[in-house]
């Protein structure tokens, strides 16, 4: 393969998606997608033009198939998937709500395929990838799959290479809150830059304001943190600068799943363009409001072409204002 930009890993579930509005009990007719946050941001990437190699297990049935399937035609190098023929890929449900709200979401993933990941996953090779964005969803898959989140980032960070982390928090995969906690503040500690919602932040550092939360996280170790505010923007610390992106205005909102993924994709894309981390946070802001305007976990997520040409009017209206 040619050389590696970036270097994802974690579970990407089928997903059956309801046509019809109300309880999943009495949907009839649903449409088959695939999800999972550490896959969506490595579509994005793709999208713009970074060379991806995915690093997962899936089962050996036909939702594995279609899952490795979707995400090759997505310009993911899928080579380093392994097809586990004990476990089987996990799936979701997920509701149809034309509100704006939340949808209901069951999942049926547990003993997953890709629960199985472990540091034995890993290639040497896969470590010479650029960028590694990392979650905290894997980690909370099971303790092999945590292990290897942990070898992943310890030895990207030690090689020279740059590290992203979304908590990404799942309280419902970890057996208590305290050790998630723990554990999650453990992982972004090896990061460069770290992007938590502000509620994540609040629970994560016991702290109420983003600039304390920020700090928090600087102190442990990393470069830059931006915690995302959802409508309002987003409030982002270096230790040189800080400052507050405002967000971008939506029309509509359609499906709110997805949008922190597209700002993970806006951040990490543009820091590896070598734009300075407010720019990466407008681009952000931006990419997370593509997302909620779309039905689907990474349909909204722009091509290049998107983001030079409709990007680019979107950033002459928007208000950026420093602290």
């Amino acid at each position: 393969m040619s050389e590696i930009d970036i270097l994802s890993f974690g579970e990407t579930m089928a997903m059956l998606v309801a046509e019809q509005t109300g309880d999943l009990a009495t949907v009839e007719h649903f449409h088959k997608r695939i999800a999972g946050a550490d896959s969506n941001v490595a579509i994005g990437l793709s999208r713009l033009g970074f060379n991806v190699a995915w690093l997962s297990r899936v089962g050996n049935d036909s939702l594995g198939r279609f899952v490795v399937e979707t995400l090759i035609k997505e310009g993911l190098d899928c080579s380093h998937v392994d097809v586990d023929k004990q476990h089987p890929t996990g799936f979701q449900f997920k509701s149809r709500n034309d509100d704006g709200s939340d949808p209901q979401v069951e999942y049926f993933r547990r003993g997953s395929a890709a629960s199985h990941l472990s540091p034995q996953s890993i290639t040497a090779n896969l470590l010479s990838a650029r960028h590694l964005p990392a979650t905290g969803i894997p980690p909370a898959l099971s303790a092999s799959a945590r292990e290897m989140s942990f070898e992943l980032m310890t030895r990207m960070r030690s090689a020279g290479r740059s590290v992203s982390f979304d908590p990404n928090l799942r309280p419902s995969l970890w057996a208590s809150e305290r050790e998630m906690i723990r554990e999650i503040n453990r992982l972004a500690a090896l990061a460069h830059w770290v992007l938590p919602g502000l509620s994540e932040g609040r629970l994560l550092t016991g702290l109420e304001d983003p600039a304390d939360i920020a700090a928090f996280y600087l102190d442990q170790g990393a470069e830059a943190v931006a915690i995302k505010l959802g409508p309002e923007g987003a409030y982002y610390r270096t230790h040189q600068a800080q400052g507050f992106v405002a967000g971008v205005p939506v029309a509509k909102v359609v499906d709110t799943v997805g949008a922190g993924d597209g700002f993970a994709v806006g951040m990490i894309s543009a820091l590896l363009e070598h734009q300075s981390f407010a720019e990466a946070v407008q681009r952000a802001n931006w990419i997370g409001s593509r997302a909620v305007q779309s039905r689907g976990d990474m349909e909204g997520l722009p091509t290049r072409a998107e983001l030079f040409t409709e990007f680019e009017d979107a950033n002459r209206e928007q208000a950026h204002s420093y602290i």
